[in-house]
């Protein structure tokens, strides 16, 4: 079985998980198997955790007005839907607990213009055209950092393209703390695990699995109907060899592993547990197989999204009541973090 994070607690810090979602539009197969299920998962096994669809980074790049409050209220349904109980975990968007932004300016101030032109997130998104990118998207990981830091958080679960900012998030930490002599930013540790934290195309098994890709083939969304994810799947590019007997056959196999790794993560088992299973089984027999466990898993969200989005004033008081809880967090830490720099602020 695929376990649920369970990380300790980091020095004088209690233990404390953050992560957030930008609400661009279209949650799929690769959104739930690597964040949201997982999400679930560790609060389910009693970790204080709070979840953010961050609105703020979403406006590094322009968005539609009307689309972006669509793409917020759908990603919270998608994260109720996928198991996060707003009681139990806290569910909000960034936009409304205004320490994001105050703290990130600080956060700006820190990190070094060295740190960032190293980021290659920046490089890929604002591509030939770096000089018309937003200021945003280039102090995109310094807000990054202000999310995590603003509630002492220290594990947060990230996929393989995030890591280089969360490292910059602890050096931001780290450099914080040394000059002005404090411990009081936790150094962050990742959490990346499970069979498909990295979702790939079923198009192209060495592409990630994305919304933007203009072939709605090459992905399952979590809006989709079951017929619909049952086709997709049966559809899904392989090779003409049976499936190998053993893990290590998947190596130079990339769509092959992708839909093992989908089957392993539905699951709950590891990937040498699924070839144990289906190893030597021609795909006419394993994709139908994989399809009516994908549908036994997804078709609930899906069709759970769908009602909670008929009552979007019910979700703005989920979020609103989700900011208060997490202003009541980070309110204190950015009030301590004015004080450490030197700010006169009254009380």
């Amino acid at each position: 079985m695929t376990q649920a994070p369970t990380p300790t607690t980091a020095g004088p810090f209690p233990q404390r998980v953050f992560s957030g979602i930008q609400p661009s539009g279209g949650l799929t197969l690769g959104n739930y198997l690597g964040a949201l299920k997982r999400f679930a998962q560790a609060q389910d096994a009693g970790i204080e955790t709070i979840y953010c669809i961050v609105d703020l980074h979403a406006i590094t790049v322009w968005q539609d007005p009307e689309k972006l409050r669509r793409a917020t209220r759908e990603l919270a349904c998608g994260f109720i839907a996928s198991g996060i109980d707003p009681a139990r975990s806290i569910l909000f968007n960034q936009s409304q607990v205004s320490a994001h932004a105050e703290l990130g300016w600080v956060f700006n101030c820190v990190a070094r213009m060295g740190w960032l032109n190293r980021m290659t997130q920046f490089k890929d998104k604002a591509g030939k055209h770096a000089e018309n990118a937003s200021v945003g998207l280039f102090c995109y990981p310094d807000l990054m950092a202000a999310d995590i830091l603003a509630y002492h958080a220290t594990h947060v679960p990230v996929g393989d393209d995030q890591k280089q900012h969360l490292e910059l998030t602890r050096d931001i930490a780290l450099k914080f703390n040394h000059d002005f002599g404090v411990e009081f930013f936790p150094i962050v540790e990742p959490v990346i695990e499970g069979a498909a934290t990295r979702v790939m195309s079923l198009r192209d098994g060495t592409k990630k699995m994305s919304k933007s890709d203009p072939s709605d083939q090459s992905r399952i969304n979590l809006t989709d109907d079951a017929d619909t994810i049952a086709k997709k799947l049966r559809k899904a590019k392989t090779d003409p060899e049976p499936l190998p007997e053993t893990a290590e056959g998947l190596k130079d196999r990339p769509e092959a592993r992708n839909l093992v790794n989908i089957y392993a993560a539905l699951s709950d088992q590891t990937v040498d547990q699924v070839m144990a299973e289906v190893g030597g089984q021609q795909f006419g027999t394993f994709k139908p197989r994989l399809a009516d466990l994908a549908v036994a898993k997804l078709s609930p969200i899906s069709a759970e999204m769908s009602r909670l989005m008929q009552d979007p004033a019910e979700i703005d008081r989920i979020l609103g009541q989700g900011a208060a809880r997490a202003d009541a967090i980070a309110r204190p830490i950015l009030q301590k973090t004015y004080d450490i720099v030197g700010m006169i602020r009254s009380r």
